[in-house]
């Protein structure tokens, strides 16, 4: 048996190189298809812009390209393909600004935006937060650029886009509203918060990827003791990039000014009581279906603590509705 451990331990140790060559290899094939296909776009590109040839991709180019490379090459050159080999050298004219951590599943998906301010935006996010397609796809359908741009000024709008959205200050890791449509409640359903609140513990990797980078969860229905009475926040996290707690109430209905007081207490005791040495800060979000900004406005000014009130929704956003809302800030 004792024979047998140097052995086991040999195959271990192959084992990780092998798995590690292999993810090497997949990066380094990845890399080489990426400005493969960028060398393919500029050509096609070059090609169309020498006389004639432009007029010609309008009606034949692509299809003649299609079959003869299809003939040569076997598959992946269908039409479909080469336009959006096309279209990834045009958004892209620079290869430099090409990512070695995005492959091309990445790319195929980020060219589906609708402007050079979206496909800017995700190409960089999807490598500041190591996003998976699957990760991309879910980002880019809730919509997250706009909702992001919209609580910013047009320069902020710019910024995000050329750099992506870092996190220095709590308003940087704040949404609304939030998007919950993974949790599959339809809009009518009279859920409770309760209800809500496990619904989300049980989708916890699709909640925390909405929440966005840097979340640890720590716990729910925190319980707190004040003078003999009990009080449970609905969920706690760790923010590891701003070092401080994130304490969360969910509403089911409208958020009340009783529920902004509620949680000042909750960020009062919280900083007393919980945080260590090297702590920020906690903050605060109260998470309810419906705002009044009036109400909002009054219930938190003189409120020294980090509270911010945001709206959640069972579904995904008007897509139309919200473009219309960043092209006017834009314009603005």
């Amino acid at each position: 048996m004792k024979e047998l451990q140097p052995y086991n331990g040999l195959i271990k140790q192959i084992g990780e190189l092998l798995q590690a060559g292999r993810a090497q290899a997949g990066r380094a094939i990845n890399t080489i298809l990426v400005q493969t296909y960028w060398q393919i776009g500029k050509h096609i590109v070059e090609f169309e812009q020498g006389g004639k040839a432009k007029a010609e991709y309008g009606s034949e180019l692509l299809n003649r390209l299609a079959k003869d490379l299809t003939l040569e090459f076997g598959k992946g050159f269908s039409r479909s393909n080469l336009f959006q080999i096309r279209q990834f050298y045009l958004r892209f004219p620079k290869v430099q600004t090409l990512s070695g951590q995005l492959s091309w599943s990445h790319y195929s998906e980020i060219l589906k935006a609708d402007n050079d301010l979206e496909i800017s935006f995700y190409a960089k996010q999807c490598e500041k937060e190591n996003w998976s397609v699957r990760e991309l796809k879910r980002q880019m359908k809730s919509m997250l650029f706009h909702r992001l741009a919209l609580s910013k000024d047009k320069a902020g709008v710019l910024q995000i886009a050329e750099q992506g959205a870092d996190i220095q200050k709590p308003a940087d890791i704040i949404k609304d509203p939030y998007v919950f449509e993974f949790l599959g409640i339809p809009q009518q359903y009279q859920y409770q918060e309760g209800e809500l609140e496990e619904k989300l513990i049980r989708n916890l990797e699709e909640f925390l990827l909405e929440l966005g980078k840097g979340f640890a969860f720590i716990g729910r229905q925190y319980k707190i003791s004040l003078a003999n009475r009990h009080f449970f926040v609905d969920l706690v996290f760790y923010h590891r990039i701003l070092k401080c707690f994130v304490l969360i109430d969910l509403k089911r209905g409208e958020i009340e000014h009783n529920d902004i007081g509620q949680m000042n207490l909750y960020l009062n005791y919280f900083a007393k009581e919980e945080n260590v040495e090297g702590d920020n800060p906690p903050i605060g979000i109260v998470l309810g279906a419906y705002k009044d900004h009036i109400l909002v406005e009054y219930a938190t000014e003189n409120i020294s603590n980090q509270l911010f009130v945001s709206k959640y929704q069972l579904y995904l956003p008007d897509k139309a509705l919200l473009s219309a809302e960043l092209e006017k800030l834009l314009e603005g």
